[in-house]
Parts: structure tokens; sequence; C-alpha cells
């Protein structure tokens, strides 16, 4: 397979020892950079304070990065040279010198400068004013992960303060999902072939589910999640992002703006949150103690660094209408959480039953048809609709078509931090998240956030199921139900 290169690049990145940085972003570059497609004079600068020099990072670097590099495993010859591209600069973000000792770091080196901050937000806009205060802030891009803020106000108040230093143009806010190769298939299955378009509309599809069910607990990060929630670390942005990209008109090309704005629309025209009814529409949940796969785990109340009181919900499910022509009166329903009984990110699109069926009731029961688009742990599309079974009659059976693009494609997929990654080298926006599109999320979550912080405490689950109970009542109401409750 062949590649086109990046142009050169000097790519630095804060937080350079943290978590993100070994599990994702590091080893997206080792493979564009294996798979030739990094600019041969491309640097990468670590910033960082733990280690003492480059020989110590670079030691650090072989012990963190390469247990989370793909299945493909390492090659060495590979892995050397990419060593090679790193440079290292021990700072401290209290000290304006060590910024002075990181212009001089880069001034030299080649080509667009990305700055990737793999660091908490508050430490977002001090390292934003540091860097414009050395001059490293013109003709460069800016990369924010997650999460941008804590509200509609705090995040204004970030990207006021960075909107400042870098244009709207230079800055990347990144999420992870819209890198992902199913969420690509999407669109080239929606707005490059006519089969699918006729029926994505409120006459053909019933319902719409998004889920984001994760095994894992809060790990290490019980102090951070205990002050966020789900509601803030996966719907303002994930969830959102995904119903977006699923619900959009079709855009008039694929560059940056036009693919936003219609995201944009969809954002806009979600319908506002009664708090009155939130109840009937959003469930959260805290999980208790729970067996996963043969293995307890501890309720969250009992996790490190999480209040004994906590009424921090690790579980959301909601109902979501959308105010336009296309999707009116579809539900969209959303869920997230944290130890759910497997790790399982999908899309399913249920279509309407036919409305006559000569060949039996099964035609008409809901879910006969439906697009189910898995984003991990396995990547796939899979078409259900039904088929007459071997033999006597005629008797109907579910049956599906999968979309098998390894089949075609001999290309291994690229993971979303490596695709994301060379977007932002190359300059393209259009899988990052603008600024307005992410006010128009925070100011739909707001009221139900609001609710939350003046209301009881969430739901309990046991540890290894699906959630509460009312997730699976608030589908019912619809006569439908969760993807995994049909069996």
């Amino acid at each position: 397979m062949e590649f086109q290169p990046t142009s050169s690049f000097t790519f630095v990145l804060f937080g350079g020892t943290g978590d993100l940085s070994m599990r994702k972003i590091l080893p997206g570059l080792y493979e564009a950079h294996r798979a030739g497609m990094l600019e041969a004079s491309g640097k990468i600068v670590a910033v960082a304070r733990h280690a003492d020099d480059r020989d110590g990072y670079l030691q650090w670097v072989n012990e963190h990065v390469k247990a989370h590099v793909s299945t493909n495993g390492i090659d060495e010859n590979a892995w050397s040279s990419f060593l090679e591209r790193i440079e290292y600069v021990k700072l401290d973000l209290g000290k304006a010198e060590d910024f002075v000792k990181l212009r001089d770091a880069v001034q030299d080196l080649p080509g667009t400068r990305v700055f990737y901050l793999a660091t908490g937000p508050s430490l977002f806009v001090p390292i934003c004013r540091a860097l414009a205060s050395v001059g490293l802030n013109e003709n460069a891009r800016i990369v924010l992960e997650k999460p941008l803020g804590y509200d509609l106000r705090s995040s204004n108040a970030i990207n006021d303060a960075v909107g400042e230093i870098f244009a709207e143009g230079q800055i990347y806010r990144i999420d992870h999902y819209l890198g992902k190769e199913p969420v690509q298939n999407l669109l080239a299955l929606r707005f490059g072939n006519a089969l699918f378009e006729p029926l994505w509309r409120r006459e053909w599809v019933e319902s719409i589910q998004i889920t984001i069910a994760e095994e894992l607990g809060v790990e290490a990060r019980g102090d951070f999640y205990d002050n966020t929630g789900a509601l803030r670390d996966m719907v303002q942005n994930h969830l959102l992002q995904l119903l977006s990209i699923v619900a959009m008109e079709p855009p008039h090309s694929m560059d940056s703006d036009s693919v936003r704005d219609e995201k944009l629309r969809v954002l806009r025209a979600l319908k506002p949150i009664d708090p009155r009814d939130i109840s009937k529409v959003a469930v959260r949940g805290q999980y208790h103690a729970g067996v996963i796969r043969g293995t307890s785990v501890p309720a969250y109340a009992t996790e490190p660094g999480v209040k004994t009181d906590s009424a921090t919900e690790t579980f959301v499910a909601l109902k979501v209408e959308i105010e336009n022509w296309r999707w009116a009166g579809v539900p969209f329903f959303l869920r997230t959480g944290k130890r759910l009984a497997d790790r399982v990110a999908e899309i399913v699109v249920n279509f309407r039953a036919v409305p006559h069926s000569a060949l039996g009731s099964s035609a008409l029961r809901p879910g006969a048809n439906r697009l189910v688009i898995r984003l991990q742990p396995n990547e796939t599309i899979r078409l259900y609709c039904l088929a007459k079974k071997p033999g006597e009659g005629m008797n109907l059976s579910s049956v599906h078509l999968d979309l098998a693009f390894d089949q075609f494609f001999k290309e291994g997929q690229m993971e979303a931090y490596q695709r994301l990654l060379l977007d932002v080298i190359h300059g393209r926006l259009a899988l990052f998240v603008r600024r307005d599109e992410q006010e128009a999320a925070w100011k739909w979550v707001e009221p139900i956030l609001n609710e939350w912080a003046a209301s009881g405490k969430p739901k309990p689950y046991a540890a290894g199921t699906w959630g509460p109970a009312a997730a699976s009542a608030m589908l019912a109401q619809h006569d439908t139900c969760w993807l995994e409750e049909e069996n």
C-alpha cells in the first residue's frame, strides 16, 4: 500500500509522560511512521517534567508505549527510526523561562508546528498564554483534549481565552469517536450511495439507538470522574457528535465547514429538555458492587478518590428528539455507562416494519430490518433483513449481510487517533469540533445537569448488568427495547 506522506512538521506533545500519550498519541504516531505516512524530516518534541533528559524519556517510552501498539506488533527497525524522531524538553509550566527553553528547542525544527495538549483542561489556558509569551502561537495549530470545561460557562471561558491567542482555524478540539473507521464508512454509505438515502428519514426509520458501554469502572480517575460524571464525560461530546453524524443532512462537499455546518444544524434542532419532563426522558444510574466475567468488582462509592455519599452518575440513558423535517417524531435513544455487561459502542438504525405482510406476523415485527454499525470492540457494519428458511412452507428468519471491508480492502484499518493526528498535521478540520458545535451541545445538556444537581441520587444498578431497569422501561413506552434485550 502506498501513502502520501505528510508535509514536514514539529509535533510538540504536552503531557508527554501521561496515560493518553502512552496509550493513544505515541502509538498513533508510530503506526503512521511505520506506514510511511510521516514526512522523514518531521519531529516529535515531548514535554514533561518526570524524565530528566532525552535518554530517560526514551526509556519511559520503551516501557510504556509498546504494549499499546496494534496487534501488528512492533517492527524493531521502524521502532528505532521512530525513536530517532523524538526530542525531549523538561518543562515546569509554572516557570516562564522553561517556555523560552522550549522555543529555543523548536525554533530551528522544520515544518508546521502542532501543539497537542494532552493535559487537564485547567492547564489549557496557562499553556496557551505561555506559548504566546514566547511567540509560539503564530503559524501553529493547537489540539485540545476533552473535557473542555465543566459547563457552558467554563467552556466559554476556556474558548474565549484560547481564542485570544489562536484563531478558530488553528484550534483542533478532538473527539476520537469521529476518527473511527465505521463512522467514516457511515458517511460513505449515506452520501456515496443511492441505496440508503431514500430510507434515511422519519417515513422509514422507527427509532435509532446509540450506545457506548464500558466494562471498566473509574480505575485511577476517581477524583476526576466524581466531579464530572457520565453526562459531561460522554454525552455532551461523544454521543451528541455521533448523533449529529447519523442525523445530519448531506453536505455540499466534505470540506471542514460544510460538514460541521450540517452537524451544527442537528445540534440546534435538538428538542429542548423541559426540566419537568426530565424524569420521563432521562435516566441516571450509579453502579454498585457486582460481578463482571466472573470477577467481583466494588461499588462506585468505594472506589479510590470517590466520595462515599457521591451522587455522580456512572450511567445515562436519554430519549432525544430532533425537531426538523427529516426526523420529526423519531426517537433517538442514547446510552452510556461504566461497569456494564459488555464493552461495546454501536449505532442501531431500526427501520419500520412493512405496512402489510402476506408472509405472516414475523415480517411485521419491529427491528426485522435494521442497520447495526459497531464501533468497538470489533468494527463492523451489518444489515439485518428477513429471508425464507429452507424447507416446506414460507417461514421467515432473520439473516444479516456483513459489510466486510477487510475482504475488499487489503489495507489494515487505521486507528482513530492515527487518522486524527494525521488530519491535524495536514490541516484538515472536518473531524474536529468547532466552537459553535460545542456551545450548542452544552446548551442542550445544561437543563439536565442543573436538574440532577438539585434532585436526588442516581438509580442503583449492579456492576455487570446493563444499567437501571428504568432505562429499559423508557424504551418500552415506545414499544421497543435495547438491542441486547431482544435475545
